[in-house]
């Protein structure tokens, strides 16, 4: 009797299914150390203790995106073990930061199934929660992603295409228990820029750029426990290439995007994200970002402030779609978010 897991096909899904993942994972000040090494990450509340208690919160958490990965990977073996790319994502909110000495485990609910015109693959919608060691959730997405199919003869499930909010409203935000950033410290934080500063419309260059190593890319995904074989085996791939993890490409732009947005302090939901073209080992990833709202919230002295993250492998700034409205070649990654950051 075969003991090991091949993973998960489209045939294998239901709608309806809700599914349990195995290994949760107790987090550590080694996640921080980690994800700061592999990321230039700067963000001051997730740095420091000191910071983060004086805007309100007994102690610094881990990186929201960190969060997110490990919670992401809890859901891989069972979503995305024979996917071939992880297409987009929908309603993530950030429900309760993450401290050291927390457990994170998460489940997933199968939520939509459409089978592709060729017969070889399928897309699975998925709305996956995070929860702590308390039962409490901790964040939540909608993402979607293709998958291969075991048997291309096998019949295809009612297409079942889930309706997902363009965007998660303002007043839906979870702002952490106690934060205020009415004595928040500018000099500590790296920039003078208030939510106030930044316009609609307006649009930010961060200037600074990272070569994707090869060994780096695995070292992180691996740290997430994300078990996605296109990341690690170059064989399935025609070119013989590995895929770079999603979530590398955006924790690096979130990073690159502190020369600009250093006040931009915690990630309250992401609205939209798409990863457009594939990124691989020698790429260079820039980031640009677009202002697209700003609302206010109950919080003291905290704003919220809707941003369009891009990442890109060359190009020029500000470039994102061609004359057929399709994201350009360069472009590897188009993200809708809400971050909270100080008045």
């Amino acid at each position: 009797m075969a003991k090991t897991n091949p993973g998960r096909f489209f045939e294998d899904y239901t709608i309806g299914q809700v599914i349990r993942h195995a290994v949760p994972r107790t987090v550590s000040g080694g996640e921080r150390a980690l994800y700061h090494a592999l990321y230039p990450a700067r963000h001051a509340i997730y740095s420091s203790d000191e910071f983060a208690q004086v805007c309100g919160l007994p102690a610094s958490p881990i990186d929201d995106l960190a969060a997110f990965h490990i919670v992401f990977g809890k859901s891989v073996p069972d979503i995305s073990l024979n996917a071939v790319a992880n297409l987009g994502y929908a309603e993530a909110r950030w429900l309760r930061p993450v401290y050291s000495g927390d457990t994170l485990r998460a489940q997933s609910e199968v939520i939509g199934l459409k089978q592709n015109s060729s017969g070889k693959t399928g897309v699975v919608y998925v709305r996956t929660t995070g929860f702590n060691q308390h039962d409490l959730p901790v964040m939540e997405f909608v993402r979607w992603v293709m998958v291969r199919k075991r048997d291309e003869t096998a019949p295809a499930p009612a297409d079942t295409v889930p309706h997902t909010a363009a965007s998660v409203a303002a007043s839906d935000l979870v702002i952490p228990a106690g934060l205020d950033f009415t004595q928040y410290d500018f000099t500590l934080a790296g920039e003078p820029h208030r939510w106030g500063d930044y316009e609609i419309g307006e649009q930010i260059d961060h200037v600074d750029g990272v070569t994707i190593e090869e060994a780096e890319h695995m070292m992180a995904t691996r740290l997430w426990q994300n078990t996605s074989k296109t990341h690690f085996d170059a064989t399935p791939r025609a070119d013989g290439k590995r895929l770079i993890y999603g979530g590398h490409v955006i924790s690096m732009a979130r990073a690159l995007s502190f020369n600009g947005l250093a006040n931009a302090q915690m990630i309250a939901a992401i609205n939209a994200g798409s990863h457009a073209n594939p990124c691989f080992a020698g790429d260079t990833v820039r980031a640009w970002s677009e202002v697209l709202d700003r609302a206010d919230t109950s919080a003291p002295g905290v704003g919220a402030l809707r941003l369009r993250l891009v990442a890109t492998k060359g190009g020029a700034p500000f470039d994102l779609r061609g004359a057929d409205g399709k994201h350009l070649p360069h472009v590897l990654l188009d993200l809708d978010y809400w971050v909270l950051m100080p008045k």
